[in-house]
């Protein structure tokens, strides 16, 4: 179910709000770090016209819109930059599932903040938006990711042997998914 009137989830840490323009410059610094952008769509450098006009192509999306990707800019409760966004897409074919992303700056990994996000965008999402099942696909090579996911109460249903080709070649990816009956603990 499409909520086109979304502002604003938080967590004990973490405010995820819609992206906005004064986003750009954090956005468009933690894309270009080659670490962050390595196993992720986006080429580093990733220039600030390029992330002010993304940004400008999220205002007209809302979580839970069939085929269109939703990002949550993330931002500490006390104020600050962006550190980083999680995203949601739900599919086409069945509206009761969706696709879920993130990244993170450098400076803001490895401290728990993904997790809580991550968690913050699954209870919206299987509450608000009524979603049946959350899934998400990762590289092989990405072992942080794996762990959050697994950490956040994913389980790992497929492995795909070299299926995908990924910046000049064929990648291996893990696909988890999470049900709204285990997330809730039925």
């Amino acid at each position: 179910m499409e909520d086109s009137s979304f502002e604003l989830l938080e967590s004990p840490r973490l405010r995820l709000r819609r992206f906005r323009p004064g986003d750009a410059e954090a956005l468009a610094r933690y894309r270009s770090d080659p670490e962050v952008a390595r196993l992720q769509s986006w080429e580093s450098p990733y220039a600030l016209d390029e992330a002010a006009r993304f940004i400008e192509t999220l205002v007209r999306v809302s979580p839970g819109k069939p085929g269109a990707w939703f990002q949550f800019a993330v931002t500490l409760i006390g104020g600050g930059p962006l550190i980083g966004d999680c995203a949601l897409r739900t599919t086409r074919a069945d509206p009761r599932q969706a696709e879920l992303g993130f990244t993170f700056a450098t400076p803001y990994q490895r401290q728990g903040y993904a997790s809580e996000a991550v968690r913050a965008v699954l209870a919206y999402a299987f509450t608000t938006l009524a979603m049946h099942r959350v899934f998400a696909i990762t590289d092989v090579r990405n072992h942080p990711a794996q762990r959050l996911l697994e950490r956040t109460g994913f389980r790992r249903e497929a492995h795909f042997v070299q299926s995908t080709w990924f910046k000049d070649e064929y990648v291996s990816e893990l696909l988890y998914a999470q049900l709204e009956s285990e997330f809730h603990g039925h």
